[in-house]
């Protein structure tokens, strides 16, 4: 447990037993930490909750709770009564050096918690079409989604992350008969190629690499074999560049799911059978219609005229398998903005195959913007093509992409500014973070070079640290299980880049103002065992992240 999750408890005991022996029934109070420190280390609104049942202003009622509580060997210092009737309490400085002794013990799991208690936990992130290179939208959600994670995993749950591939279905046709066309021409064929087939110049490679091993000899076979043939083989190419590409932006999937396995294991007719009996669809036109969940949502198409079921229904199907199959006891889904109307429609739909709803949450991911010179950027230089997230990570680097896509919650729009990903100075945040972790390095190095090493926590005078700047950066450090768990909570990694952005200011801030290498010994040793719980903070956050924690710089 924690420090701060200690301190919570010891608040949380003192205010539940002044409440009991004042005689109120047990509100649903919040113990925050206060945006001014000089309101306490933590603050609770009990008291305002109170005055309805007690019939008295909740200053009075926050008098006689504080004139109840025996806060004796605790981390707490003093109690006050402030403004309205908020109850602030002040820690002593023994809760921030025992954080030093914490950190020690922990190493890299420093801030892990076990909110999640091992609970079984999908990410399914990314899930690209196999149809062509992967965009701007699969870099956000991959970042968002493998950082979600990771944090996932270090609050205590057991996470899978998995990529489901659409190796099925409309735009698998589409693919083919982008392929086909292709291919032909490069035969020699007269061909008009349709606006709605795929455009892109990898289709042209594809159909190349087809024909380069193929010859013509599928030029004058069934269509049918034509198209099967080549897909069977661009699919291959395709899947193996993806599993590449993410593997260089450093995500690697526990599971790679593919659609058509649906359709071989029985699941889609067994899926649609289960929504028949249960009331949730019904027949027009000749195809099975699923009903919609509220007034002012569509009906969707589960199986056409033509006896084809459609995406929704594969969607429907693997789903199910999530849960039935495969016994998760959550699973939550990156989905890029424009799928908004389709979140209560599987949650519906989710309900109608007898899967609670709520076990299903789905994370929004808004668009993204790449800027350039304060323009936004819409070709590659390199290739005169869309940019692709090949393109990105050759121009900007896997941290700065990392880092950036993070930088803001999933459900906000982002300008992301390639000059300032670039940057080798502190505007750039992901710079400023590290350049913080390789400053420390630097200071340990040198410092070793000189016989000095980092010392064990029950070796350090860690009451020596008692600077403005030390508290602060011991404060910064004592936080981060408190991150992990709102960020886990809120499924929010965001919360992590603006947490390392402010823990690298407090270490600058105690570098500018802190000398380690001072004549003092025992001070010496207590702000070098200082700043070494501050790098392993950084790092481990960092490494949720998936960005890298630099020595040298």
């Amino acid at each position: 447990m924690s420090i701060n999750q200690k301190v919570r408890n010891q608040i949380a005991q003192l205010i539940n037993g002044a409440v009991e022996a004042n005689g109120y029934s047990m509100p649903n109070y919040i113990i925050e930490v206060p945006k001014d420190r000089a309101n306490g280390d933590f603050s609770a609104n009990v008291a305002m909750l109170l005055s309805k049942e007690a019939k008295m202003a909740p200053r009075m009622i926050a008098d006689k709770l504080v004139g109840t509580m025996d806060f004796k060997d605790t981390y707490i210092e003093k109690i006050e009564v402030a403004g309205p009737g908020f109850i602030n309490f002040y820690l002593s400085d023994n809760r921030l050096y025992d954080v030093i002794a914490d950190v020690e013990t922990m190493g890299d799991r420093y801030g892990s918690v076990n909110d999640g208690q091992g609970k079984k936990v999908m990410v399914e992130f990314v899930s690209a079409n196999p149809t062509g290179p992967m965009h701007m939208g699969n870099a956000r959600g991959g970042a968002l989604g493998d950082s979600m994670a990771a944090v996932l995993d270090f609050a205590g749950y057991d996470v899978t992350r998995e990529f489901y591939l659409n190796d099925a279905g409309n735009q698998i046709e589409k693919f083919a008969q982008s392929l086909q066309a292709r291919y032909l021409e490069l035969c020699g064929k007269e061909i008009e190629f349709s606006e709605d087939w795929y455009q892109g110049a990898d289709i042209i490679e594809r159909a190349q690499e087809f024909k380069d091993k193929y010859g013509e000899s599928y030029v004058d076979c069934d269509e049918q074999e034509r198209k099967d043939a080549l897909v069977k083989l661009s699919l291959v190419t395709n899947e193996k560049n993806m599993i590449a590409t993410l593997k260089n932006y450093r995500i690697n999937y526990d599971v790679w799911f593919k659609e058509s396995s649906l359709y071989e294991n029985g699941d889609i007719k067994e899926t649609i059978e289960i929504l028949k009996n249960s009331g949730s669809c019904y027949e027009k036109d000749g195809a099975l219609w699923f009903k919609s969940p509220g007034e002012d949502d569509k009906d969707e198409v589960l199986v056409r005229a033509n006896g084809f079921p459609t995406y929704f229904t594969a969607d429907i199907a693997y789903h199910r398998n999530k849960f039935v199959k495969r016994g998760f006891d959550k699973v939550i889904d990156v989905w890029g903005a424009d799928h908004h109307g389709h979140v209560a429609r599987m949650k519906s739909a989710m309900e109608a195959v007898g899967v609670d709803k709520d076990k299903l949450e789905v994370v929004l991911m808004q668009l993204v913007r790449l800027l350039r010179n304060g323009e936004v950027a819409r070709m590659s230089k390199r290739s005169g093509k869309a940019i692709t997230l090949d393109d990105l990570l050759e121009e900007i680097g896997i941290d700065a992409a990392r880092f950036f896509f993070n930088m803001r919650n999933a459900g906000s729009h982002f300008d992301f500014d390639l000059d300032l990903a670039v940057k080798q100075n502190n505007d750039n945040p992901v710079f400023y973070v590290q350049y913080a972790h390789a400053r420390i390095c630097s200071i340990i190095r040198l410092l070793g070079e000189q016989g000095v090493v980092v010392p064990k926590a029950s070796e350090a005078k860690t009451q020596l640290l008692n600077s403005k700047e030390e508290h602060e950066l011991l404060r910064k450090i004592a936080e981060l299980p408190d991150e992990i768990s709102a960020s886990a909570e809120t499924l929010e990694p965001a919360r992590l880049t603006r947490y390392a952005i402010d823990l690298a200011t407090a270490f600058h801030s105690f570098y500018n103002a802190c000398h380690v290498n001072v004549d003092d010994s025992d001070l010496k040793q207590a702000r070098l065992k200082l700043i070494d719980c501050a790098r392993i903070t950084l790092s481990n956050v960092l490494r949720l992240l998936a960005v890298s924690a630099p020595e040298k710089m």
